[in-house]
């Protein structure tokens, strides 16, 4: 997923540097990541551990000085968990023709009345496009204008968000926290929420504009829409790296449709790949072979005439002869051009909700089997077939 927002802001011009910010407790495939992605796009890239979770404002805050250190003139702000095409270098040029010289811009993008409510929502005032009413996931309909969640600010942000911190403060001095120290971190003064603390507040400021993206945009809250963002992904293939994309050669497997293939996959020519398809380093796919609408990560092995559809393959994971291994999509409605992606709880009424099949790294499926509808832990060696169930 990172692959993709680090691409597009390494083609900023004058881009510095790229901060990975998170809670999350790295490790040697994110050390090895970043360093390969430093060579190819040859920027600087770091990532910073916050000490607990500190919200989508209070991150950026308690790094601040890393941010501002070698006095950047603007910073974009990009969740991770989105796919987009990252108009950046628009959002670059707009902010320059609205507002004054130190305004914010969110990157919005029109849904539908339904689904907007699952969002945060913008009024924006249409001739100047300046936010003037913002709303975090509203109980009833406010706009269809949404927040795609990719911001730029300059640091001027941070005398918002400090602002904020400070009130913080008071109220835990004036309403002490009277029981355990809660473990989730929410209530410290340092956990601030970018949208409904400081996006609100900004509102009819004339300092938060919105510019409205017609390219596409999702997010990536559940597995099933990683495979929805990868379809967007190729599809934007064709304009910007058609390289990327494979083609029906002689001697090579039938291609229909986006589909990507890694170099050092070896591929029997009897295969059928497509549409939308990604294909890992080192994977190997057997004679007869159908993949369509599937994520195969690196070293996955398929073996002869098994069949791959709506799924994800983990890393190192076989499949065997004459397998079926299927998911439910969970794609937006196709008719709506402004529907999004529902984000499906795992469960509905007690039971798993039909979604794409997940087999996490190094599984091993036998021959002759269906395995339907169903998430796959790690390591796991499967001696039957499995329909709507979580394999722990």
């Amino acid at each position: 997923m990172l692959q993709h927002h680090i691409e597009a802001c390494a083609k900023v011009p004058n881009m510095k540097e790229i901060l990975l910010i998170g809670f999350y407790q790295p490790n040697e495939e994110l050390n090895r990541f970043l360093l390969n992605a430093q060579q190819e796009f040859k920027i600087s890239i770091r990532y910073l551990q916050e000490y607990a979770a500190l919200g989508t404002g209070g991150g950026i805050y308690h790094f601040r000085d890393q941010i501002v250190s070698g006095s950047p003139e603007a910073f974009f702000v990009l969740n991770a968990d989105v796919c987009s095409a990252f108009p950046l270098t628009e959002m670059l040029s707009f902010q320059k023709e609205h507002g004054e010289p130190n305004s914010f811009v969110i990157l919005g993008t029109t849904a539908n009345r339904k689904q907007s409510m699952n969002y945060g929502c913008i009024v924006e005032n249409e001739e100047s496009n300046e936010v003037l009413h913002y709303v975090e996931k509203p109980s009833t309909f406010v706009s269809d204008i949404i927040n795609c969640g990719i911001y730029l600010f300059n640091p001027d942000i941070f005398q918002h968000i400090g602002a904020v911190f400070q009130k913080n403060q008071q109220d835990m001095l004036l309403y002490p926290y009277d029981g355990e120290e809660p473990t989730n971190g929410w209530h410290r003064a340092e956990a601030i929420r970018l949208e409904q603390d400081i996006f609100t507040a900004l509102a009819g400021q004339g300092k938060l504009y919105v510019y409205k993206t017609l390219s596409f945009w999702s997010q990536i809250k559940s597995a099933g829409s990683a495979i929805y963002a990868s379809r967007l992904y190729l599809n934007q293939y064709h304009t910007t790296h058609p390289e990327r994309l494979a083609s029906n050669k002689e001697g090579g497997p039938k291609i229909t449709g986006n589909v990507y293939i890694h170099p050092t996959a070896n591929i029997d020519p009897t295969a059928v790949l497509g549409p939308n398809v990604s294909i890992g380093t080192g994977v190997t796919i057997g004679a007869g072979v159908r993949v369509r609408e599937s994520i195969i990560l690196h070293g996955a092995n398929l073996q002869d005439h098994c069949c791959v559809l709506n799924s994800i393959v983990g890393w190192d994971s076989t499949i065997g002869k004459w397998a079926r291994v299927e998911g439910t999509p969970s794609d937006p409605n196709p008719n709506d051009p402004y529907a999004k992606i529902d984000s499906e709880t795992l469960f509905r009424e007690g039971k798993l909700t039909p979604s794409i099949t997940i087999l996490g790294c190094n599984v091993t499926i036998p021959s002759e089997v269906i395995i339907l509808n169903s998430i796959v832990l790690p390591h796991k060696d499967l001696n039957r077939g499995f329909k709507n169930q979580i394999i722990l």
